[in-house]
């Protein structure tokens, strides 16, 4: 009866040892394939320059006519003409629109005719006041009449003239609704009329930093639609009150426009120049990881492997950044220039971690990007 159960226990052995065989070798080759270099990680990555940045306060604000007025008339009547082209540049005084005025001349002819009768009567009568024909009151009445026979010819002169619309000063003229026929009433709008060069934009700038606004500082305007195009101005008037809710001020720019690019109600963009030139060490935002611990950078650094083989690798270090523009932000300690930063595939890297450099498709990185389409 031993013999047999000696057999069993020896295949139960036997089984045993070819398992833990079996596994020694999975084990031996997880172990070797766990000391196996890890790949590269490929990422973007450039040298850390020194950068003059000029501070400024970076706002948005809408273009204004430094003159504009909805061109109406005081008085009511037929229109006769027309003098002008929807959208063209018209001069100071130039007629725009003349009412038929015929009855109001009759009647200012009739007046000048009845004050022309005044001053013959009153000449008369001083006449005969020499040789004492007249009394003085006479005279004094006469001279009275001459007054209001004048006054009141004047008043007609001055509705006559009413019914000539003319422009009260040079700019370009809007589109019109008006046609020759067409009967107007007072107040009734004919046209816009503005002056485009120079032009003002308004914008609104915190209560954190009027300070750094002052009357006379260079702004630098930009529109959408006119992405290629930077307009010169400079800061003319700071309102003297905050807007309770937001505790903003507007600040108002006069710009120079000789284009006529900038028309009123335009969206634009403003950089009011402040302070002197400053130099950072500027890099992408793409390179800048922010964490509740700290806001960090990996730097690709150079050392040798077992081979003696020169090799790139990652290593962390924490920064303190300073100002942006644009893509870029600028930064104050951590970094040094000529450190090569690595600006794209942080979140695949750990300190120590193996890197290879392809900057073929690397971030942007410009001061003053525009929406790029593709």
């Amino acid at each position: 009866m031993w013999r047999p159960m000696l057999i069993m226990i020896a295949v139960v052995l036997v089984i045993v040892a070819i398992i833990a065989g079996v596994k020694f070798v999975q084990i031996s080759a997880l172990i070797a394939q766990s000391k196996a270099p890890l790949p590269a990680a490929v990422v973007t990555a450039m040298r850390v320059p020194y950068a003059e940045w000029q501070p400024g306060v970076t706002a948005v604000g809408s273009i204004k006519a430094v003159r504009g007025v909805d061109v109406t008339t005081e008085v009511g009547g037929i229109v006769r003409s027309i003098g002008f082209k929807p959208g063209q540049q018209v001069a100071d005084q130039a007629l725009l629109v003349q009412l038929n005025a015929d009855s109001d001349i009759a009647q200012l002819h009739s007046l000048e005719a009845t004050a022309d009768l005044a001053v013959i009567v009153l000449k008369r009568d001083k006449a005969q006041l020499a040789v004492n024909a007249v009394s003085q009151a006479q005279v004094d009445t006469d001279s009275a009449d001459l007054k209001a026979k004048l006054a009141a010819a004047e008043q007609q002169r001055a509705l006559v003239a009413k019914k000539s619309i003319r422009a009260p000063f040079a700019g370009r003229i809007g589109i019109t609704a008006v046609n020759p026929g067409q009967y107007l009433n007072p107040g009734d709008k004919i046209a816009t009329l503005q002056t485009f060069d120079p032009i003002y934009i308004d914008f609104t700038v915190p209560q954190t930093q009027l300070e750094q606004i002052a009357i006379g500082q260079k702004v630098a305007v930009t529109a959408d639609g006119l992405a290629d195009q930077i307009f010169c101005g400079r800061v003319s008037t700071i309102d003297t009150q905050f807007d309770p809710t937001t505790r903003n001020v507007t600040v108002e720019a006069t710009v120079a426009n000789p284009q006529q690019s900038l028309v009123p109600g335009m969206f634009a963009r403003a950089i009011v120049d402040s302070g002197k030139p400053q130099r950072y060490l500027t890099v992408a935002q793409t390179s800048v990881t922010y964490n509740p611990y700290g806001t960090t950078v990996f730097i690709a650094t150079s050392s040798k492997n077992d081979k003696g083989e020169e090799v790139l690798t990652a290593q962390q270090s924490f920064i303190k950044t300073g100002p942006t523009r644009g893509d870029q932000v600028a930064i104050l300690e951590g970094v040094k220039e000529g450190d090569l930063l690595i600006t794209s595939g942080q979140m695949k890297l750990k300190n120590g971690s193996p890197v290879q450099i392809d900057n073929s498709a690397a971030p942007l990185n410009d001061p003053a990007p525009t929406p790029q389409e593709h």
